[in-house]
């Protein structure tokens, strides 16, 4: 990833922080001759620097994916920035966003008690809190019917880039006009505000 110095997020506390926000990352791999991405939840396990998830099984990307290096995708809140916001005619329009690219091997997981853990995590993951839908309260039978339709993995995270463009580069007045326009508009847009108004904190 073309990463400028001052975009570039060095904390790797930061980095998973982002990848654990925004969890539903696309996993790049060569499949067929060809580049070949799907989109999938993905678990951080930061003590192990794996990820965890799972391809269907009748997604045939799973079945050479071992023994390459996997590029997988984390993208965070984006937007457009316009000049009108710079106080200047000598600007140009631009996009703002985060994002972390992490590289790694992946290793299949056919244990079916190992796969029924992924699923477990995933799901205890993205459920409400106050949400009624137990995995385990799920008739067994069905689980491993499940658990034979998904293929598991593991991937071992080699290298991690993280990448936070949000107008380092320009002046703090300039910054602070972003701010202002973007807290008027959307969610996407009021989040890379957030995240503007951290960076200018130094929080």
């Amino acid at each position: 990833m073309y990463i400028p110095s001052p975009f570039k997020i060095e904390d790797l506390i930061e980095i998973y922080s982002l990848i654990e926000a925004h969890s539903f990352a696309t996993v790049v791999s060569h499949h067929l001759e060809r580049p070949c991405a799907t989109h999938v939840p993905l678990l951080l396990h930061a003590k192990e620097h794996c990820l965890y998830g799972h391809f269907a099984r009748s997604n045939s990307q799973w079945n050479d994916i071992e023994g390459q290096e996997v590029l997988v995708i984390f993208q965070g809140p984006h937007c457009y920035i316009s000049p009108s916001w710079y106080g200047t005619q000598a600007a140009v329009p631009t996009w703002n966003y985060t994002a972390v690219h992490v590289y790694g091997k992946v290793e299949l997981i056919h244990d079916d008690q190992e796969v029924l853990g992924v699923l477990r995590q995933l799901t205890s993951k993205y459920e409400r809190s106050d949400s009624t839908y137990d995995v385990d309260s799920v008739d067994p039978h069905f689980l491993i019917g499940l658990s034979h339709g998904v293929q598991a993995f593991r991937l071992s995270m080699t290298s991690i880039e993280g990448k936070a463009k949000l107008s380092q580069n320009q002046p703090i007045e300039r910054q602070e006009r972003i701010i202002t326009e973007l807290e008027q508009k959307g969610d996407l847009e009021r989040q890379i505000a957030t995240l503007m108004r951290e960076k200018l904190s130094g929080s």
